[in-house]
């Protein structure tokens, strides 16, 4: 088994690291090809027009001065890496409804998927006033990994999975819902100042549509929705 892993925080990432640790538990082999810096929001865009530095790190180990799905397609088709499985994140933030677009994490996931690779998005939810276990969160993917690897996962499909974010005293995996991405877009605001408009909407207060991604993560369970390309 051999792993394909990136994301859109930058290689140095704890989420990354986290996700590595995970894949090592699991007995998987893996290679971490990943921007050299974040690349957030950026969805799928691609450089087709400028070099790409890629700087090995370490043995099976590149940092890329491009996006996440320029991470993938370079790893498939310049640095001849055959996954068996592409995994992105765990990105410091979720990815639910609207943000799916939005998500270079993502991006990566349907990039592997556009060429026949099975493939997962791992996104943590953030609340502000909760440190991030991610020792914790690392045992909680290795569990979804091995759960969710086992499903089926028909071609031209890609799982999004969103782990919520709980409070220290809460060790157990959280329950796993199936659902599917909030269809209410996200809550839009801006602040005025001398400098232009600053965004200000609050993450928190998006709508929460009943069966949907957003509303299972923000009742603690672990959403996980696959999806179409």
């Amino acid at each position: 088994m051999h792993v394909l892993i990136t994301n859109d925080d930058g290689i140095n990432a704890p989420g990354l690291q986290a996700l590595a640790d995970a894949v090592k538990q699991l007995g998987w082999q893996s290679t971490v090809v990943a921007p050299a810096f974040e690349q957030s929001q950026c969805g799928h865009r691609v450089t087709t027009h400028q070099h790409l530095k890629v700087e090995p790190q370490g043995t099976q180990r590149y940092a890329v001065h491009g996006t996440p799905a320029d991470c993938v397609r370079l790893a498939l088709f310049a640095l001849h890496v055959k996954p068996n499985l592409v995994l992105s994140g765990i990105n410091a933030g979720g990815n639910l409804g609207q943000d799916i677009v939005i998500s270079g994490t993502v991006a990566a996931a349907r990039e592997a998927a556009y060429h026949g690779i099975p493939a997962m998005a791992l996104s943590h939810y953030m609340i502000r006033e909760l440190q991030v276990d991610w020792p914790r969160t690392s045992r909680w993917v290795t569990d979804i990994l091995a759960e969710t690897h086992a499903q089926e996962q028909p071609h031209g499909s890609f799982w999004n999975i969103n782990l919520p974010h709980l409070p220290a005293t809460n060790a157990a995996l959280p329950r796993r819902v199936r659902s599917t991405p909030a269809r209410s877009p996200l809550n839009v605001a801006y602040i005025q100042s001398e400098h232009g408009y600053a965004y200000s909407a609050s993450y928190a207060s998006r709508p929460r549509d009943p069966g949907s991604d957003v509303a299972a993560c923000f009742d603690g369970n672990v959403a996980v929705s696959l999806l179409s390309l």
